[in-house]
C-alpha cells in the first residue's frame, strides 16, 4: 500500500479511544470513508468486526490499533510511522458466513458473521438440535445449551471458550462445536470443509425456543438455520508483518 494512501479513523465509542481517534487524525489527517484507501479502526476486537461489517461489500483494507482489551485481531498501538507501517502491512482476505434462520413466518432473515454463527437456548429448557450437512442428516439429535460454526478467524474467540478447535487461516475448514452437550456426550464436534452447506433444524421449538446469532445478529425463535461460506464477500484484515493473523492463530495453539 502507498504511504500517501488516504486514512480513515473509526473508534470505540470509549475515552481512549476516541482520544486516539482525535490526536492521529490531527497528525496524519483524515479522509471520510467514500474517499479513503484504508480504514484504521480504533478499540478492540468487537470495534474490528463492526467496521468490518460496517464495510461490507466494498472491501476497504481495515488496519486495526488495539485501544481495547484482547484485541487478538488488532495490531500494537503506536502512532509513530503509522503511513510506513501501513504500506509494508500484510492483508489476510476472509470470507464470512452467511446465515438464513427461518422462523413461523413466511421469510427468511439474513445476515453475514465474520467470527460465528451460533444457536442457543432461550429457557431453562436444553435445545434439541437435528444437524445436516450437504443434505444428510449427521446427527438426529443434540440436546445441549447450543452450537455453533465458526470461521478460521472466529475459530480462537467463542469457539474456542466452548473447547472448539482453533483452525489455521489456510485450511479451508470451519469448525462445528457443541456447546455444553449433554447428550450425545461424547460428541466434541467435527471438521467441516469450508464448501459445506450446514442446516441446524430446532427439534420441539415450542417448548426449547432457540435463538440463532451471527456475530451480533440474533433471531429469536428459529426453527431452521443455514449456514454456508459466502465467497462472493470478501473482507481485508492489515497486519504488520510478522505478526499476521496466521501467525497468532498458529500461535495461540500454544499458549498455556
Amino acid at each position: 500500500m502507498s504511504g500517501s494512501a488516504r486514512i480513515a479513523f473509526l473508534a470505540a465509542p470509549t475515552e481512549v479511544a476516541r482520544a486516539a481517534q482525535e490526536s492521529l487524525a490531527a497528525r496524519y489527517g483524515a479522509a471520510s470513508l467514500d474517499k479513503a484507501d484504508v480504514v484504521v479502526a480504533l478499540g478492540g476486537d468487537g470495534m474490528m468486526l463492526e467496521t468490518q461489517h460496517r464495510l461490507l461489500g466494498r472491501n476497504l483494507p481495515v488496519y486495526g490499533m488495539n485501544c481495547g482489551s484482547v484485541g487478538f485481531l488488532m495490531n500494537d498501538y503506536r502512532e509513530d510511522a503509522l503511513p510506513e507501517r501501513l504500506a509494508v502491512a500484510q492483508g489476510a482476505v476472509l470470507h464470512p458466513l452467511r446465515m438464513r434462520a427461518f422462523t413461523a413466518a413466511a421469510e427468511p432473515l439474513e445476515a453475514l458473521a465474520i467470527n460465528e454463527v451460533s444457536l442457543l437456548r432461550e429457557t431453562r429448557q436444553a435445545a434439541k438440535i437435528r444437524i445436516l450437512v450437504d443434505g444428510k442428516v449427521r446427527l438426529p439429535e443434540l440436546i445441549c445449551d447450543g452450537i455453533l460454526i465458526s470461521t478460521p478467524a472466529g475459530s480462537t474467540a467463542y469457539n474456542l471458550s466452548a473447547h472448539g478447535p482453533i483452525v489455521p487461516l489456510g485450511a479451508d475448514l470451519m469448525p462445528l462445536t457443541p456447546i455444553s452437550a449433554f447428550r450425545p456426550r461424547r460428541w466434541r464436534g467435527a471438521l467441516l470443509p469450508g464448501t459445506a452447506q450446514v442446516v441446524f433444524e430446532v427439534l420441539e421449538a415450542e417448548k426449547r425456543p432457540v435463538s440463532a446469532t451471527a456475530d451480533y445478529t440474533e433471531v429469536r425463535d428459529v426453527r431452521r438455520v443455514e449456514v454456508r461460506e459466502d465467497r462472493e464477500v470478501s473482507l481485508t484484515m492489515l497486519f504488520d508483518p510478522d505478526h499476521g493473523l496466521s501467525e497468532r492463530i498458529i500461535a495461540e495453539q500454544f499458549t498455556v
